[in-house]
């Protein structure tokens, strides 16, 4: 299936491009710099993911409309296991920014998801967009668990 972009919807794919593009190389230099192996494979498995979203905002950008394919969930397995210990500051700060990217990131999805005429690119743009959510619950998770965040629970 293709589709005609008007310019606005051109231009919010631009820059949802240019965020995953952002959050492919970070995902990967993160997951070379964290010292637990736990959090190194979780940074990898987000990376691919990312590099999904990239190839799939770039399929729209070029007129196709893109199948929604199941991700999500991958990665979250890491979480079961006993984190108590790792926690460090580099790997918290490593972390923090992370989630960070990943709320700002699903936030500029809701504007591009608003704009977006054609429903199936919609229903794709949702897809991704609840994909970045799943990655920020993950390494919300993540930090919980070993101690880098404090909840009030």
């Amino acid at each position: 299936m293709t589709v005609q972009l008007s310019r606005k919807e051109t231009m919010l794919l631009q820059d949802q491009k240019k965020h995953e593009e952002v959050c492919v190389a970070k995902y990967n230099t993160y997951a070379k710099q964290a010292q637990d192996p736990n959090l190194k494979q979780l940074f990898s498995n987000y990376a691919q993911q990312e590099q999904q979203h990239l190839e799939t905002i770039n399929q729209i950008l070029a007129g196709h409309v893109p199948q929604v394919t199941q991700n999500s969930g991958q990665g979250q397995q890491i979480l079961g296991k006993n984190l108590k210990g790792a926690n460090n500051s580099h790997d918290a700060g490593l972390c923090s920014d992370m989630l960070m990217t990943e709320k700002y990131i699903s936030n500029t999805y809701d504007t591009a998801i608003f704009e977006t005429r054609d429903s199936n690119i919609r229903q794709v743009l949702n897809h991704i967009q609840k994909e970045e959510q799943e990655h920020g619950e993950g390494i919300f998770n993540y930090m919980k668990n070993s101690g880098m965040y404090e909840t009030d629970n």
